[in-house]
């Protein structure tokens, strides 16, 4: 037994050597392309295509906000060219300047593992980035950007919320050399901890090496996604104040093609079964636009979609117009949540997320996603294969998970929406009114169905290591998260909780805030001190 050890000790201290060896060699060889940019670089001129697109793309967004002004006097802005032509000039000057300016303006340099970054034109930024502080490297190649075989390299700093370095245009091979030497720097940071991991395995010290390809998605995969996952609602809220002006237009439109949409949708002398067949048209018709559009989206952000591992980390590659490249290591995770939607309930797909950093208070922005590693519209099996990768001492799947107290049911349908019910129904009944009482009725029912599926949804759980959450509606969610990973934690109390001898949970994470509403006074009171214990007397760092 004490030889066999000791060879695994020779093993273990070979394996550090080579891996010191080989950090040693991609610093030395990265070192050599240093002593070409440890004087400030501009950027290759395709640059100049990335800062244009940038301010297209800022002046489209407050563009929508003049929409509005534009519909109103479109007729007398084509009428008098003299008003909108001089001012369409001084934007599109004011455009080329700011790009031309930002590209001239734009300069980094590689010095002692560091970075360095000079941007603006009227506001001056220098940024200073050591590699240590580097936490993500993101790989991002826009289309016009593939012919000539340049990409953006995107950092990430540990600890921060917000992206803070991008060099927008690097020849594709040098980007690769630099984010390998990034990500040797951490691992010669860890070659200790490693060294102390006795426990590490022939098979891992192979695979440290040699990148793991863990999931693909297809095509069929990606239209599912696109279908189950439908977020054009968003675009179409954002539409709403113009309905009016796009059906005017279309009316028109299809007025001088010979059809008129006024004398169709006019019912009076019209049969119950032929405006029963115009709506359910119109509906599909909506369905299939609004479908296609998401699934064109799905298949924008994901195609060609990889999730592979190399030695402690996770890389993400997919786009179809822009190819992004997300790494993560296992130490950044924070948490993993494995989403359905009612749709993805019945299909039994999974949306499969590994949390890191809360970038964003908006999760739907197609920016955020593409700087996220999501696995879409997994079977159950794949994303039990990929948590139990991430986390192998979970029990997501098996765990018994506890129900929240009914009084949460009490609280929002007896002390809040039975009232408001009760006084718009009487309202209703006072006046006559009873369209407006039926409506009550519906929508009444409605919110109470939808209550006690939320309350039958939300339950917790939580063994030796992890916290585990489950919430939904129609759908349904479970996350997972170390306890360890628990930044603060708070329990909370209302005089309707203490009453009745309940409380709140609130765990903050670096991936956000978890809560656990409704549950016994005693049990909250236990899993706070059971994570507070957990998170003092824990070696392991939450970055």
């Amino acid at each position: 037994m004490t030889s066999q050890t000791n060879i695994e000790k020779a093993e273990l201290a070979n394996s550090t050597a080579q891996v010191t060896e080989e950090s040693s060699k991609k610093n030395t060889e990265a070192s050599a392309q240093h002593n070409t940019t440890a004087q400030w670089q501009r950027i290759h001129p395709i640059g100049i295509i990335y800062f244009l697109a940038k301010f297209i793309k800022i002046f489209i967004s407050n563009f929508i906000f003049a929409l509005p002004a534009i519909f109103l006097s479109f007729n007398k802005l084509t009428e008098n060219p003299e008003i909108w032509l001089p001012v369409l000039l001084v934007l599109v000057s004011l455009l080329l300047l700011s790009t031309v300016l930002s590209f001239y303006f734009f300069q980094y340099r590689l010095n002692n593992d560091h970075i360095e970054i000079r941007s603006g034109v009227i506001s001056k930024k220098h940024l200073n980035l050591p590699f240590t502080r580097i936490q993500n490297v993101k790989l991002e190649q826009p289309l016009y950007y593939r012919w000539f075989d340049y990409t953006c390299l995107a950092l990430d700093t540990a600890g921060s919320a917000k992206q803070e370095a991008k060099v927008v245009a690097l020849k594709s091979d040098f980007a690769e050399q630099l984010k390998a030497e990034i990500l040797a720097q951490h691992q010669m940071d860890n070659t200790k901890e490693s060294a102390r991991a006795s426990e590490q395995t022939s098979e891992t010290k192979q695979n440290a090496n040699t990148e793991q390809l863990l999931n693909t998605r297809s095509i069929k995969d990606l239209v599912i996604h696109g279908l189950t996952n439908n977020r054009i609602w968003i675009f179409l809220g954002g539409l709403a104040p113009f309905f009016d002006d796009i059906a005017n237009h279309v009316v028109t439109y299809f007025k001088d093609i010979g059809i008129d949409i006024e004398q169709l949708l006019t019912f009076a002398d019209k049969p119950f079964w032929q405006i029963g067949l115009y709506a359910l048209t119109i509906t599909i018709a909506f369905v299939l636009v609004v479908s296609l559009l998401s699934i064109a989206g799905s298949i924008i952000t994901f195609y060609n979609y990889t999730l592979t591992k190399l030695g402690d980390r996770y890389i993400r590659r997919s786009g179809l117009l822009t190819k992004h490249e997300v790494t993560m290591r296992l130490s950044r995770l924070q948490m993993v949540v494995r989403q359905q939607d009612w749709l993805d309930v019945l299909l039994k797909r999974i949306n499969l997320k590994f949390e890191q950093i809360n970038v964003a208070a908006n999760p739907d922005q197609l920016s955020v996603q593409n700087n996220k590693i999501i696995v879409p519209s997994v079977f159950p099996n794949e994303c039990a294969t990929l948590i139990n990768d991430v986390y192998p001492e979970n029990n997501m799947s098996t765990v018994n998970y506890q129900p929240i107290s009914k009084h949460f049911l009490l609280r929002n349908l007896g002390f809040i929406l039975t009232p408001i019910f009760i006084l718009l129904a009487s309202i209703a009944l006072f006046n006559q009114q009873l369209d407006f009482l039926a409506g009550c009725i519906l929508g009444y029912a409605l919110l109470t169905v939808l209550v006690v599926m939320r309350w039958y949804r939300w339950g917790y759980a939580s063994d030796d290591n992890f916290i585990y959450i489950r919430k939904g509606v129609l759908g349904v969610d479970y996350y997972c998260f170390p306890i360890y990973k628990v930044q603060q934690v708070q329990v909370k109390q209302s005089w309707f909780l203490k009453r009745n001898q309940l409380c709140s949970l609130h765990l903050l994470l670096a991936a956000g805030m978890q809560d656990i509403p409704f549950i016994s006074e005693n049990i909250g009171l236990q899993l706070a001190d059971k994570t507070l214990f957990e998170v003092e007397s824990t070696s392991k760092s939450w970055m």
